[in-house]
């Protein structure tokens, strides 16, 4: 497997910035070292291009006869190589290496099988959806359910006018396709990846923990009602250290700023809770506060809770959001170049996100071929305190590697649904070795 070529361009009128990007891509397909005839592209635009989405899609597959196969999306933002476009017109383009028999486009007009049925095994899958669903968390872990790893990785269009997905398959790969042409305005859709297709894949959360982890004791619907026992709302008042008496404006500015990490039911083998690592687990999905119930003394999440639950109030937190991000690619770097990492990046590499994300077993040194970075929305643009400072930090951990990817309005790990996340998965050349899931 050879690396896969990429291209990413700016422009305010699309064709000219695809132009660009296919000139990148032509460009590199003609290097010793890059796929010369990769059969599935990923497609990443801005909401800017999102009216003209079916005529770009149409103008890069007569570019691009070779590439039959396309799947993608719309974001606040896109991301290539190591450059973000945030909030301007933009595209971002990859092109897979991977035998066309190692992977399956799928949607709403041709559904990915269930697991355990005949036809291509789905091991993993890249996920795209439309936020606006309803349940679309319950939607992503029962596409979970259809991968006999349990694992997908994507992200929630993120647009602030049509929201667009891009699902097209060709030579006969696609069954049920019909006459759609590719794009489509909710739904889910994706690729999914055959065991044989080698894939790193971790989370890293942008948010720090502000007070203790507790367990849920009293819930009703999306209503946090007792914590510990104690009222939910008086908890969360003594964690910010605020009064709705003594200063209502300074409380609710407080409030405002505060999220809540919510984390399931316990087991025995669950990750050491956010107090002993310093960081939120990957277990840990990160919800608004919607409202404060004065009359129960609850405190109501986007979310639904029920008791046995646990929760630990949060606040997003540029410093912790950039050491989780280095963390994650030092554990990648780990798995690929073991004998190459340094004290200081194996000490930062955590134990309970290496074990709950697809990994494989490297005991050489493997090459990264691709990369694939969807990260929320909200850590875009400023959050990392300069423009393309969050891709610049991938970029020093992992070097020039091809990567695509976009802003997203919820992100996808595991069977969860996350928010002010990022998730970054790797491609490797090693086929013959299968990724393993995680618990």
């Amino acid at each position: 497997m050879k690396l896969f070529p990429s291209g990413h361009a700016s422009h305010a009128q699309w064709r000219t910035a695809t132009d660009l990007v296919l000139a990148q891509l032509q460009q590199q397909m003609r290097q010793p070292d890059y796929a010369s005839a990769p059969t599935l592209g990923l497609l990443y635009i801005t909401d800017h291009y999102a009216a003209e989405a079916q005529a770009l899609l149409e103008y890069l597959s007569a570019a691009l006869p070779g590439v039959t196969d396309w799947s993608g999306t719309v974001g606040i933002g896109v991301c290539g190589g190591h450059t973000e476009y945030f909030d301007a017109p933009a595209l971002s383009v990859l092109l897979l290496d991977v035998p066309s028999d190692q992977y399956r486009v799928f949607s709403g007009v041709a559904p990915l099988p269930r697991a355990g049925g005949p036809g291509f095994v789905a091991h993993t899958a890249l996920l795209h959806a439309d936020g606006q669903m309803p349940d679309v968390a319950g939607l992503i872990a029962e596409m979970a359910e259809r991968t006999t790893s349990g694992y997908v990785f994507g992200g929630l269009s993120a647009s602030r006018h049509a929201s667009v997905q891009f699902a097209l398959g060709g030579d006969g790969n696609m069954a049920g396709q019909g006459h759609a042409g590719g794009v489509f305005h909710s739904g889910l859709s994706g690729v999914a990846f055959a065991a044989r297709v080698a894939l790193f894949s971790r989370v890293t959360q942008g948010c720090q923990p502000v007070g203790p982890v507790q367990s849920i004791t009293a819930a009703q619907d999306n209503v946090v009602l007792q914590l510990d026992g104690q009222p939910a709302l008086d908890v969360l008042l003594h964690t910010l250290q605020i009064s709705l008496e003594g200063d209502p404006q300074h409380a609710v500015q407080s409030v405002r700023v505060t999220l809540a990490g919510l984390m399931d039911a316990p087991r025995s083998t669950d990750a050491p809770a956010p107090g002993q690592t310093g960081h939120f687990g990957t277990d840990t999905r990160v919800r608004h506060i919607i409202g404060l119930d004065g009359a129960r003394h609850g405190v109501a999440l986007a979310d639904m809770v029920e008791p046995g639950m646990r929760l630990s109030f949060c606040q997003r937190n540029v410093a912790a959001a950039r050491a989780d991000l280095t963390r994650i690619c030092a554990e990648i770097r780990e798995e690929l170049e073991p004998e190459e990492l340094t004290v200081a990046a194996h000490t930062a590499a955590s134990t309970d996100a290496a074990a709950s994300a697809p990994k494989m077993a490297a005991p050489q040194a493997r090459r990264m071929v691709g990369a694939i970075y969807i990260s929320c929305s909200g850590r875009g643009g400023p959050h990392f305190g300069g423009p393309s400072a969050e891709l610049q930090i991938v970029r020093r951990a992992l070097g020039e590697v091809p990567l695509v990817g976009f802003f997203a309005g919820g992100e996808i790990a595991h069977h969860h649904l996350y928010g002010y996340t990022g998730v970054l998965t790797v491609f490797t050349c090693g086929e013959d070795v299968a990724p393993a899931p995680g618990p």
